[in-house]
């Protein structure tokens, strides 16, 4: 079989691995489930997907078709070859505004195909909560809904058209079909017309009929996904006299790729919702007391109301993100209930939302009643949005597992369905996690279970079987959005009835006589719970770590990834995470992916030094350590630490790169530079000596290098300091100013800005003796001697910072070490100090805007010209901090306006843009949305960037010079 798939590799205009790495990178999905395929096949034209079906059907292999966003019980997972669309089948091909209708590839993004539609007024309407990542060909595959299924139910409603090729090759188009086409389709002896008739030939079957009818859920719930959708094709023509017209895609809808592969989707679309959208959150003592509510607030038709349990709310606090949408809750609720509500005016949803709250508390039901609107709106649905990935974020090997998280019953059931399931729980000495869609009858349970042992294993099958059983007690379906793949497939013979089951097994036989398409899912199903990512008993050693894992080592710390696929957001959607990913689309560069390969080989490798793996470090190449992870991740999966950590055990065997210790030792050499600040300025500006400088040094040729300033900040100070006979007198108290070592060599102008800026402002500036910040050794790996650092300053330092006397810095990747890295490597004796200095320690941005929030700073301190503000955050400030201080100080003098640009990193990244392999994605990093929205401003706005790598990336890809915002309040100044 090598041989053939080498063969098949060269035949293929896409991509195509057979090496180790990559089969890891797709052996999971965000399920609990984990096989390696044989291959992964990353097709670039249907004529490439052509060939691997008749490959498949030659050599008696499978084909898993895969995009994003949708998989979370194992659908996508099997050892036959991955077909990966996600990167090439990405383009929205037709809209018709006039008939309502868009025809799309399936690699299409649901978030942004309404982006494209958005200007038509028009809508694709269910919506999942991954949809700035989920995709059109992963929704129609599980037939996937999310919050918003009590109006625009399911995916299966909105699908009118597919093409896609069948499993001998032949492509097949399936749309409505009337009486005589339908006959019409069934003549013939091609593959497609045998599945016509053996469609035919089981639904005419009056005992199946009735069969299908007894068994399958009831029609009341909209959320029914078990098994293929014979039920609903039942019930139209030619099966049901009146019925509306055959359509196949009823049936493709929630297939989980086992029936064709799809290549072209025609969908219905909506007209946009009424513009005011209100939520009202409503907070309840417990679960049981939220669901009757549930049934009085769905009275008054919104269009969602979805449940928050405390377990979620608690995770909520943990998340650097998704703390700042808590604002809306009081006290600790044992479940909120959001309750959303769209019309034309704000009004008439405070009338309603009046109304509700009057029957329920006259219920007995909910105890605050917040009604939210505008931006606040988003951040609550970012906060519920996050529940599936805060739920990793519980500490240890116990997690909130999915086994029986998809089960939908009828709304008026789930009350008592859900004190049932609570019951059987309890009995097991179990508790679950309850989040979700409420309002149409599906909770999403899941109970917290250790997957790693015996017992855990024994328990995830137990609950399954006990759940599934209750699930029918209420005729409900075990699965209502999330498909039923390697997790409940076992379960829908049990679900259906064995006669329904085996007209089930026909159905797939005919469409597919070799099992070509996505083998065992739906039907054939392997035992739920084999194939786990984690072997019942597996032991790890124990491991070592420079940094800390609280609560948790570093291998529990990249389980903690649950492969929601967060990090596959398009720089579209916004945000930092990931940028490598937004610039390439390839797995392999997603946080989920060195997430994936630590956790693959610190769990199953035979090294002494687990760490001692060039594919970790292959994986690890591309991540920028931006930290975008560490706030946007909402399972807090922190990957710069995780490269860094890994770093460091990898160069204990194989020895440090002499870029890494040139990069890591710049202080060093920064100082000697300042010693002869001409002479080095020259070498490095001028082409010649330029280019053997960065061909030593393994950099860019194409990039610019950063010069160094007549002075050093720290020689400017101390030298003003000693002319003007020590301390300065000021009214606005004293603040110590951390000299980093980019302010210190590289941007001393700035620096002494910084300093006169807040003497201006009445402050005593302080420069205390202290280490450089060691970021250059943390970006490198070599936290080691970063650690020395580290421990250097906090004893240096601790004493003399204050709450009245801060510790204030001006390049954010510096002073933020203080509240991030700083804490983690600190040694034990210092680790509570360290704490509670990083508490003490502020960007400049923060510092004069808690200045300004206190009244010490005004307006009136500024001049009043009209000004226009473009502002690029650092990524490290957005993660740790916020750019809101940022535009809060720009925004203080009198007619200064500031627009955030919407960028995630400028692909800088500290050296990551300076070194030559990485300096064409840095480049393309940039012109996402970067480059282009500086090129775009008109020529008397003010670029601003707080970070140093950001400033020289903007210069370099635009030949705009950026500003700090310090630099720009300084030349404010009245």
């Amino acid at each position: 079989m090598k041989e053939q798939l080498h063969q098949l590799g060269n035949s293929l205009e896409g991509e195509f691995y057979t090496d180790d790495t990559m089969r890891i990178l797709y052996a999971t999905d965000a399920s609990a489930y984990r096989e390696i395929p044989s291959a992964v096949a990353i097709p670039k034209t249907k004529e490439d997907i052509k060939k691997l079906i008749a490959f498949a059907s030659e050599n008696r292999t499978s084909l898993i078709p895969r995009t994003a966003g949708t998989s979370l019980a194992g659908q996508v997972v099997g050892n036959g070859i991955i077909v990966d669309v996600s990167k090439n089948f990405t383009k929205i091909l037709e809209l018709n505004t006039e008939e309502r209708w868009v025809r799309v590839q399936p690699g299409v993004i649901r978030d942004e195909l309404n982006m494209f539609l958005k200007p038509h007024g028009l809508l694709f309407g269910p919506e999942t909560s991954t949809a700035n990542r989920a995709m059109m060909g992963g929704m129609v595959g599980n037939n996937s809904c999310g919050s918003n299924s009590v109006v625009y139910r399911s995916t299966r409603e909105h699908l009118l058209e597919v093409k896609a090729f069948l499993s001998d090759g032949s492509e097949a188009e399936f749309k409505t079909l009337n009486m005589d086409a339908f006959h019409a389709k069934c003549e013939g002896e091609t593959l497609e017309a045998n599945i016509y008739k053996n469609i035919r030939s089981l639904l005419s079957n009056y005992e199946n009929q009735q069969e299908i009818r007894k068994e399958f859920p009831k029609k009341s719930i909209e959320r029914r996904n078990t098994g293929y959708a014979v039920d609903v094709l039942l019930d139209t023509a030619p099966f049901m006299a009146g019925g509306p017209d055959f359509n196949f895609c009823q049936l493709i809808a929630g297939s989980e790729g086992t029936l064709a592969f799809i290549t072209e989707i025609k969908l219905n679309v909506v007209p946009l919702p009424p513009k005011e959208t209100g939520l009202l959150c409503v907070h309840f003592n417990n679960i049981d007391e939220s669901l009757r509510a549930n049934l009085i607030a769905l009275k008054y038709h919104p269009t969602a109301s979805e449940l928050i349990d405390h377990f979620i709310l608690e995770c909520t606090k943990d998340n650097i993100e998704q703390r700042k949408n808590r604002f809306f809750v009081q006290g600790d609720p044992g479940a909120i209930l959001v309750v959303e509500f769209k019309k034309d005016t704000r009004s008439a949803i405070e009338a309603i939302a009046k109304q509700v709250e009057a029957d329920m508390r006259a219920a007995g039901l909910g105890y605050h009643f917040p009604l939210l609107f505008g931006d606040d709106t988003k951040k609550i649905w970012d906060l519920r949005k996050a529940g599936l990935g805060l739920l990793s974020n519980l500490p240890g090997d116990d997690k909130a597992v999915p086994v029986i998280e998809d089960t939908a019953v009828d709304v008026n059931d789930l009350p008592a369905f859900i004190e049932e399931f609570n019951v059987i729980l309890k009995k097991y000495g179990l508790y679950s996690v309850h989040y979700a869609h409420a309002g149409s009858g599906e909770i999403h349970l899941r109970p917290i279970i250790n997957l790693k042992t015996a017992e855990g294993n024994r328990l995830f099958r137990i609950i399954a079987e006990e759940i599934a059983t209750l699930v029918k007690k209420y005729h409900g379906s075990l699965s209502g959005e999330h498909g039923d793949g390697r997790l409940r497939g076992e379960f829908i013979r049990q679900m259906v009835g064995e006669k329904n089951y085996q007209l089930l097994r026909q159905i797939k036989q005919a469409w597919d006589p070799q099992h070509i398409f996505n083998p065992h899912k739906i039907v054939d199903t392997p035992s739920m719970n084999s194939m786990l990512r984690y072997t019942p008993g597996q032991q790890t050693p124990g491991f070592k770590t420079l940094f800390r894992f609280y609560n948790q080592d570093i291998l529990q710390h990249a389980e903690q990834c649950n492969g929601s696929g967060d990090c596959r957001k398009t720089h579209l959607s916004g945000g930092t995470m990931c940028p490598s990913f937004m610039a390439t689309r390839n797995e392999k560069d997603t946080t989920r992916a060195r997430a994936n390969i630590l956790r693959e080989f610190l769990t199953r490798s035979n090294k002494t030094n687990r760490f001692d793996h060039k594919e970790i470090y292959e994986v690890m190449d591309l991540c920028l350590s931006c930290k975008g992870c560490k706030s946007e991740c909402p399972s807090n999966v922190d990957v710069a630490k995780l490269k860094a950590e890994f770093l460091q055990q990898y160069y204990d065997v194989h020895g440090v790169p002499f870029r890494s210790k040139l990069i890591a030792n710049f202080t060093n050499s920064a100082k000697l530079a300042a010693l002869m600040p001409g002479i080095y300025n020259f070498a490095v500006k001028n082409k010649s000596t330029s280019s053997i400088i960065k061909k030593l040094s393994g950099f860019a040729r194409e990039r610019s290098m950063p010069t160094v300033y007549k002075t050093t900040l720290r020689n400017w100070y101390e030298k003003r300091r000693k002319a003007e006979g020590g301390r300065r007198k000021a009214e606005g108290g004293q603040l110590y100013f951390f000299c980093d070592e980019f302010t210190n060599y590289n941007d001393t102008e700035i620096g002494i800005k910084a300093i006169l800026l807040l003497e201006k402002l009445g402050y005593e500036v302080i420069m205390p003796a202290h280490e450089e910040s060691g970021r250059t050794w943390l970006s490198k790996g070599l936290i080691r001697d970063a650690k020395k650092i580290i421990n250097k300053n906090i004893i240096a330092l601790h004493a003399l910072i204050t709450e009245d006397k801060p510790l204030v810095g001006l390049e954010p990747s510096a002073i933020l070490t203080f509240r991030d890295e700083y804490v983690d490597l600190a040694d034990d004796e210092l680790f509570e100090i360290a704490k509670e200095l990083s508490k003490k320690v502020f960007t400049i941005d923060e510092f004069i805007a808690r200045e300004i929030d206190k009244g010490n700073i005004t307006a009136q301190q500024f001049k009043t010209e009209k000004r226009n503000i473009k502002l690029h955050g650092h990524c490290q400030q957005k993660a740790l901090s916020s750019v809101a201080p940022t535009v809060k100080i720009l925004s203080l003098p009198e007619n200064y306006t500031v627009t955030t640009i919407p960028s995630g990193c400028c692909g800088m990244a500290g050296s990551f843009g300076y070194e030559k392999e990485h300096y064409e994605l840095s480049m393309k990093i940039g012109e996402l949305v970067l480059f282009p929205a500086v090129r775009n401003k008109t020529a008397d706005t003010i670029i601003a960037a707080p970070g140093t790598s950001c400033r020289h990336q903007i210069k370099d890809g635009t030949k705009v010079i950026a500003k700090h915002p310090i630099e720009i309040l300084y030349e404010a100044l009245v």
